[in-house]
C-alpha cells in the first residue's frame, strides 16, 4: 500500500504499481475543486498536487516519469521551494516531485577539485563537507543555506560572489539527469574541459525543471582565498552609490563581492536585526586574494577618492566585518517583516550591463515618487543585477494597479538598457509575459521546439516559462 495515505477521493488512482520493496514515498492528496488562487506575487494560480512522491534514486525518478508520461500526468519538480517565480509550484495538478530525499554527498576529490552530490543536497553542505580541504563552492547564491543544488542548477543561480566567481554553470562539470519518458542520460565530463558533442549540459542548466530532471551533479570547487578584507561605502544618493559600484567595476577592481544597499534597505535591516547603521545608501565590500591584499584595497581606495563618499571604512575579516555581511543576508527576512500593513506584491529581479546599472537604479527611484510607492532596492552590483521590492497597503486597490504598473515599467526598462527580465531567479510563472519583450517569436518558436523534443507530451513542469498557445 502507498505510505500516508490520507482521505484519497474515489476517482484518483495513483498510477504507479509499487513492488513491495517500494520504489519511492508516496503522500496523496485531497484534490481541490478548483484552481486556488495565491495572492501576493503578480497573482499567480495553482492547484495542489495530487500525489507527492520522494524518489530516493535515479531509477525511482526514471520510474515515476515514465510511468507518468506514459498516462499524460504532469510532474512539476520539487526542492526546498525557495523560487521566488514559482517554478516548483503546480498548475494542472499531477505529482510533485520532492527531490529533498535525494540529498547524499557521494564522493568529494580534493586532488580534483570535484565533488559528486544528489540534487537534494544543500548549498551550504557542500561547503561544510569540503572546507577541511581548504575548498569551497563560490557561486552560491545568498540563500545557499536553504537552497538545494538540484534547484541551483534549474535556476542557473549566482550569487554575491558572481563578480569574481561566476554563476552556477560555470562551476558544474557533469551531470546525470532523467528525460520525460525516464530515459536516463549524461551530459558533460570530469575532465577540466570538453569539445565533443553538442553542449547539452548547459542546455539543461537554467531549463527550471521543464526539460529534465538532474538526478546527480559534479561541481567544481575553489581554494579558500588566504587573505579576506571587506567593508562599506556611504552615500548621500543612491545614484552617486551606483554610480560607484560601475566604476570600481570598469576600472578593473579585483573585487569577490559589491552589493548595494538604498537607505531603505538599509532602514529596514536596522529595524530586523536592531542595527544601527547610517540610514544612507551604502556599498558592502570584500576582497578575495592569496597575497597583497592592501595593494588591491589601494588601488579600490584610489576610486573612493574620486566620489562623493559619506563615509568609508575597510578593514580585515572579523566580528565587525561578519556583523556586516548578515545585514545583507537577512534582506529578504527584513522586508518581509517590514510592516504588517503592507503586502509585498513583486520582489523583482533585473540585470543590466554594469555601464547602466546607476541608470536603472535612478530610475526606480523615480518611479517611487511617480506612483507614490514604496520600492527598496538591494543587489549584486558589481555584475548589474538589483532585486526590487514593491510595497503595497493590504486591500488598496489603487495601489495594487500602480504597484503592477511599476513592475512591468522597470522590467521593460532593464530590457530597453540591454539587460534581462531576470538574472537569477528564472522565468517560472512570475515572468512569462515578458520573454516576448526580451526574444524575438523566432527565437522563443526555438526554444518551444526544444522543449517539444525534450518533453513531447508536455507533462514535466507544465505552464513554466512560456505563455500558454
Amino acid at each position: 500500500m502507498p505510505a500516508k495515505c490520507c482521505n484519497i477521493p474515489h476517482e484518483i488512482q495513483f498510477p504507479i504499481r509499487l513492488s513491495p520493496r517500494r520504489v519511492a514515498d508516496i503522500h496523496f492528496r485531497r484534490k481541490s475543486s478548483s484552481p486556488r488562487k495565491r495572492l501576493g506575487h503578480r497573482r499567480r494560480r495553482c492547484v495542489p498536487p495530487d500525489a507527492v512522491v520522494w524518489p530516493k534514486s535515479t531509477a525511482d525518478v526514471a520510474t515515476v516519469l515514465s510511468t507518468a508520461n506514459s498516462r499524460g500526468i504532469p510532474v512539476t519538480p520539487y526542492a526546498a521551494g525557495t523560487s521566488l517565480e514559482g517554478h516548483s509550484v503546480p498548475v494542472h495538478g499531477g505529482i510533485s516531485l520532492n527531490m529533498m530525499k535525494m540529498d547524499s554527498v557521494l564522493d568529494v576529490r580534493p586532488d580534483d577539485f570535484q565533488i559528486d552530490v544528489q540534487p537534494g543536497v544543500l548549498g551550504g553542505a557542500i561547503n561544510d563537507t569540503v572546507e577541511q580541504y581548504g575548498l569551497f563552492f563560490p557561486p552560491l547564491p545568498s540563500s545557499g543555506d536553504i537552497s538545494t543544488i538540484g534547484g541551483m542548477i534549474a535556476n542557473d543561480a549566482s550569487g554575491m560572489q558572481t563578480v569574481k566567481y561566476g554563476e552556477v554553470h560555470d562551476w558544474i562539470l557533469r551531470l546525470e539527469a532523467v528525460l520525460p519518458d525516464g530515459t536516463i542520460i549524461e551530459t558533460g565530463t570530469n575532465a577540466a574541459k570538453t569539445s565533443a558533442g553538442y553542449n547539452l549540459l548547459d542546455l539543461l542548466v537554467g531549463s527550471e525543471g521543464t526539460l529534465a530532471v538532474v538526478t546527480e551533479a559534479t561541481l567544481e570547487l575553489a581554494g579558500l582565498p588566504e587573505q579576506i578584507w571587506g567593508g562599506r561605502v556611504t552615500f548621500d544618493t543612491v545614484g552617486d552609490a551606483s554610480a560607484f559600484t560601475s566604476d570600481v567595476i570598469r576600472w578593473g577592481v579585483d573585487i569577490a563581492k559589491i552589493e548595494l544597499l538604498d537607505r531603505s534597505s538599509v532602514k529596514m535591516s536596522n529595524e530586523h536585526l536592531d542595527a544601527d547603521l547610517e540610514e544612507r545608501p551604502m556599498v558592502f565590500v570584500e576582497f578575495h586574494t592569496n597575497h597583497s591584499v592592501k595593494d588591491e584595497v589601494e588601488f579600490f581606495e584610489s576610486v573612493v577618492d574620486q566620489h562623493p563618499v559619506v563615509d568609508y571604512t575597510v578593514g580585515e575579516s572579523g566580528k565587525e566585518m561578519e556583523e556586516l555581511w548578515k545585514v545583507r543576508e537577512e534582506m529578504a527576512t527584513a522586508l518581509k517583516n517590514y510592516d504588517p500593513e503592507m503586502a509585498i506584491l513583486a520582489s523583482g529581479d533585473v540585470t543590466v550591463p554594469v555601464s547602466s546599472y546607476a541608470d536603472l537604479v535612478r530610475y526606480i527611484s523615480s518611479l517611487e515618487d511617480e506612483y507614490n510607492l514604496e520600492i527598496p532596492c538591494f543587489g549584486h552590483a558589481g555584475d548589474g543585477n538589483i532585486h526590487y521590492t514593491i510595497f503595497v497597503r493590504k486591500d488598496n486597490h489603487r495601489q495594487h494597479a500602480a504597484g503592477e504598473r511599476a513592475d512591468r515599467d522597470i522590467v521593460e526598462r532593464a530590457i530597453d538598457l540591454g539587460g534581462t527580465c531576470t538574472g537569477e531567479h528564472g522565468i517560472g510563472m512570475g515572468k512569462k509575459q515578458h520573454l516576448t519583450s526580451e526574444y524575438n517569436s523566432e527565437t522563443i518558436d526555438l526554444m518551444r521546439r526544444v522543449k517539444d523534443d525534450f518533453d513531447p507530451n508536455g507533462i514535466l513542469n507544465p505552464g513554466k516559462i512560456f505563455t500558454d498557445p
